[in-house]
């Protein structure tokens, strides 16, 4: 187990040795977030590493992961606990056979630990030999606006209150990480619980030095190329850019392809490796692949 980061560029090495390449003003939230045991809220758009950033944290500390991944109509006994109502009936059941006439002491061993499921939520305010583990609340913007009010005990005390059992107060808070695509606006009323950041493409440099990182048996030439084109797609009017995911992705494939610099017919032929929407892909494909590597070429040269 790894100790918190003592500074920003700690932060920064951080990230780095476990293979995240993070611009300054990501690493100071996240060491803020560290510091002063404040979840961290990210949003962006989806591929550009929010995710990855909770994955890599928790590998970096050498805490576990728990992972709630968010979806329409999740609620409390998907995301906190439920009860395990089968082996409650049996726990009934024997004391009915048995002829158990405390009723006091009954209800108390069908509403004890071992007949509680812990679910993610539960499971993060747990004691950790490795440490307080790192909590990702993935994709929020996907629930109902109504599952925000369950959070808000947890991030704000760390605790969850269950009616028929009592209070479950985390010893040492976990590392919480929330990430949303911003689909649909989260409350305020959590947002302020959190410390907020955006997290946006990469510029140029950094995306190059990403590929690097997780593509490093791309030809030199390839990853520039790549990189180069990634964000002049950027700038260009589609229903949905691609993120560092699909251009890591693209980066793969074209490797297996045992391709070294791009050509039209090469980007045409594997487009839907990088654009998911066939309107997207149909707009890049034949005469204006050639124009945007052309563009790309011109101001290489430049």
């Amino acid at each position: 187990m790894s100790d918190i980061p003592a500074s920003i560029d700690d932060t920064r090495k951080l990230l780095q040795d476990a293979g995240y390449v993070s611009d300054r003003p990501l690493a100071t939230v996240l060491f803020l977030a560290l510091r002063l045991n404040r979840p961290l809220f990210l949003e962006g758009e989806a591929g550009v590493g929010k995710t990855e950033i909770a994955k890599v944290l928790s590998q970096a500390l050498g805490r576990s992961l728990i992972r709630l991944q968010c979806y329409e109509g999740l609620d409390v006994s998907s995301a906190v606990y439920e009860w395990n109502y089968a082996g409650q009936m049996m726990e009934i059941r024997l004391a009915e056979a048995t002829g158990e006439a405390d009723r006091e002491r009954l209800e108390g061993d069908i509403f004890s630990e071992r007949h509680l499921i812990k679910r993610a939520l539960l499971q993060a305010l747990e004691p950790d030999t490795a440490g307080p583990p790192v909590l990702l609340i993935d994709e929020l913007d996907r629930t109902d606006e109504a599952f925000e009010a369950f959070l808000l005990e947890i991030l704000s005390d760390f605790q969850v209150t269950i009616p028929e059992y009592g209070t479950v107060r985390a010893a040492h808070p976990p590392i919480v990480i929330i990430t949303s695509n911003r689909t649909r606006e989260i409350h305020d009323a959590l947002k302020r619980r959190c410390l907020y950041h955006w997290v946006d493409y990469p510029d140029a440099a950094r995306e190059l030095a990403i590929l690097r990182a997780k593509v490093p048996q791309a030809p030199a030439k390839l990853s520039k190329d790549i990189v180069a084109f990634v964000q002049a797609i950027r700038k260009e009017d589609l229903f949905k850019s691609p993120g560092v995911a699909e251009s890591l992705d693209w980066a793969s494939a074209l490797v297996e392809l045992d391709a070294v610099a791009l050509d039209p017919h090469l980007v045409s032929d594997t487009l839907g490796v990088l654009l998911k929407y066939q309107d997207d892909i149909q707009k890049l494909q034949g005469s204006k692949a050639q124009e945007m590597l052309d563009q790309v070429k011109a101001q290489a040269k430049g």
